[in-house]
Order: C-alpha cells, then structure tokens, then sequence
C-alpha cells in the first residue's frame, strides 16, 4: 500500500509557490501542464490543476473559498514558530494562534486556496500524552 495526497489548486504555479515556500517541498517532476508531483514529506503531495466551478466528487462544483472538510493535513514540525511565520510569509491565513494542547502545541491554518490545515510540534510523548491506557492482557 502506499498514500498518496492529491491537492486541487485552481493555478498550479501559485499552487508550486506556496507549497515549496511554506513547507521547503521540492518539485520532483511535473504531470503535464496541470499536475505535479512535491517531494519532502512522508507521502507524496500532488498538485492537480482543477479550475474553480468544474464537477469534483458528488457533483459538487469545486470553489476555492474558505471551506470545511473532515479530511485534513497535519503537518508535524520541530518548530511550530518557524513553520507558522514560514506558512504565513508564504500566503497562508492564520484561523488560530499557536496553542498548546497535552499533546504539544498546534495552529489550524488554510493555503491560500481555502484548505484547512494544522500544524503540530509534538511534546512529550506526542499523542500517547492522551492515548488511553492499554488494558493488561
């Protein structure tokens, strides 16, 4: 099995930019003229060039608002300042400040093409902090 990201953008350049500003990601290789392929990080991201009003899933016209979706990236930092202010100089929008939770600490931001994401500096023992315990066996 391998995970594979595919991210709509409605210009793939713009998309290019933010992404390698905001993440350090590289541009492995180009798919055509409207997708490509970033390296840098665990799974593969895909940028699909997707303009604003056609069909994506269930019939539902793509727009690059802000707007919700249960499925989200986190990305897992080692200093979530540097990232923050990184994310942000890149074009990102701040939805929160930087918080702590008994995991660590987080900041939910959105690209500049309306999708959510976090970003996370894991403390301690990252989610085992509120893992529950295993039951003896």
């Amino acid at each position: 099995m391998d995970l594979l990201i595919n991210i709509d953008v409605p210009d793939l350049a713009k998309g290019i930019a933010f992404y390698t500003r905001a993440f350090g990601l590289a541009v492995s290789r180009r798919l055509g003229a409207e997708a490509a392929e970033l390296s840098g990080l665990p799974a593969r991201l895909y940028l699909l060039q997707k303009l604003p009003g056609s069909i994506g899933a269930a019939r539902d016209p793509r727009r690059y608002d802000r707007h919700w979706t249960p499925v989200h990236i986190d990305v897992v930092v080692d200093d979530i300042e540097a990232a923050f202010h990184r994310a942000v100089a890149a074009g990102a929008h701040a939805e929160t400040e930087i918080r702590v939770a008994a995991y660590g600490k987080i900041a939910m931001l959105a690209d500049p093409f309306g999708h959510g994401f976090c970003l996370i500096e894991f403390l301690g023992r990252g989610y085992d902090e509120i893992a529950e315990p295993e039951a003896p066996s």
